[in-house]
């Protein structure tokens, strides 16, 4: 990638999204000395980010086929502890990183059998999970359900608080020296058919010599022009709400993934309970049944639910690729860059693909671990079949 301008070695950068994953690569290239600017078409860290429920959890969402994905995810749970400090220390915003790790609970014979399956298959792949009885689980949360028979526990799957993450990256970027334009949609990428000049905004060319796509679900929506092919990127809608614990007295400390919903508690006593997966577009309604079937799961899986008042609900659009993996690198032409399609792994990922595409940039290095993810896989895989 060229283009540097006289008063520095690198190029100039435009951001296309304000979520954590542009923030924080906006944070990244600013610190280096990049002249970079972000766009968002609203509020930066209102969409994906400020939906997500935070959760780090590479190990236990590990399935088969996914080895890229899995090594990507485990990098950047490496990352977390020393992103998190470094983040606070910068901007004096608590992000909430909590570390009591995840259990996976199971209340009946057939959950178990399940969950031990997918334990074998997580230890084949060397992952730091174990198997803990009932009793075990029960003196780490003693409110579960009565018919608890044991659990999958993994040690390394946290949580961090998404929003305050979002409003810290955004403090961090802009201190850094970064430019944001918030509600400030970008009509299209404008290029030649070789390279971008920038994007379009408001009817005025905004010149870069780099432009990262990082608008999460509405990635396909910003178009190239002279056209090419559309980033495979859609909606996946998630609704999601939150209950109040008290927080002196959480009925909940753990992270819990139970048949059909998760809860993760937050110091503050706030309880989320999540995400329905709706291949429904962007449809923001919020329906009975869709609260209906994660509160029955909440409530089967941990009962003392049933008295918490609702704190809040809302819908989210997770960025999902044809393969729910995420697109990083390098795009069909020179200066165009993809960091979107992170599906529910972009609070997980944020630290690991800020650096990768930050190395990009700043180095023209394609980082092993996003060889296999760039959008040329989909054209490769459409070839062979």
């Amino acid at each position: 990638m060229s283009g540097k301008t006289a008063s520095s070695p690198y190029p100039c950068v435009i951001v296309v999204g304000a979520g954590v994953i542009g923030l924080a690569i906006g944070w990244r290239l600013a610190q280096a000395g990049v002249a970079v600017t972000l766009y968002d078409k609203g509020a930066a860290g209102s969409g994906a980010s400020h939906a997500a429920a935070g959760m780090l959890a590479a190990c236990v969402e590990a399935e088969p086929r996914e080895g890229s994905l899995l090594a990507l995810g485990r990098a950047s749970q490496a990352l977390w502890p020393a992103f998190a400090a470094e983040l606070e220390q910068a901007t004096e915003i608590a992000i909430g990183l909590r570390c009591e790790g995840t259990i996976v609970a199971a209340f009946n014979d057939d959950d178990r059998a399940r969950l031990q399956h997918h334990l074998a298959f997580q230890q084949s792949l060397g992952l730091p999970v174990t198997w803990l009885p009932a009793a075990d689980v029960r003196r780490r949360e003693p409110h579960l359900a009565s018919t608890l028979v044991g659990a999958l526990w993994s040690p390394e799957d946290h949580q961090v608080d998404n929003r305050r993450l979002a409003a810290a990256l955004r403090a961090a970027a802009c201190a850094a020296g970064a430019t944001l334009h918030e509600h400030a949609p970008v009509e299209r990428i404008a290029h030649d058919g070789k390279r971008t000049h920038g994007v379009m905004v408001a009817g005025t060319l905004q010149r870069a010599d780099i432009v990262i796509l990082a608008a999460g679900a509405w990635s396909r929506d910003v178009p190239l022009a002279p056209p090419v092919a559309r980033l495979p990127v859609r909606p996946v809608k998630g609704q999601m709400l939150a209950l109040r614990m008290d927080p002196a007295a959480p009925i909940l400390r753990h992270v819990l993934r139970v048949p059909d919903t998760y809860l993760v508690p937050r110091h503050d006593g706030r309880l989320i309970v999540g995400a329905t997966v709706e291949e429904r577009g962007f449809d923001g309604d919020i329906t009975a049944g869709g609260l209906l079937s994660l509160l029955d799961a909440a409530w089967r899986a941990l009962p003392a639910i049933e008295e918490l008042p609702v704190d809040e609900t809302w819908v989210g659009f997770r960025p999902g690729s044809r393969d729910d993996t995420p697109i990083l690198g390098p795009g069909p032409m020179d200066g165009l860059i993809y960091a979107t399609g992170h599906y529910r792994n972009g609070i997980l990922l944020t630290p690991i693909t800020a650096r990768v595409i930050a190395d990009l940039v700043l180095h023209g290095a394609i980082d092993p671990l996003i060889g296999s993810l760039g959008a040329a896989r989909f054209q490769a895989r459409a070839a062979a079949e």
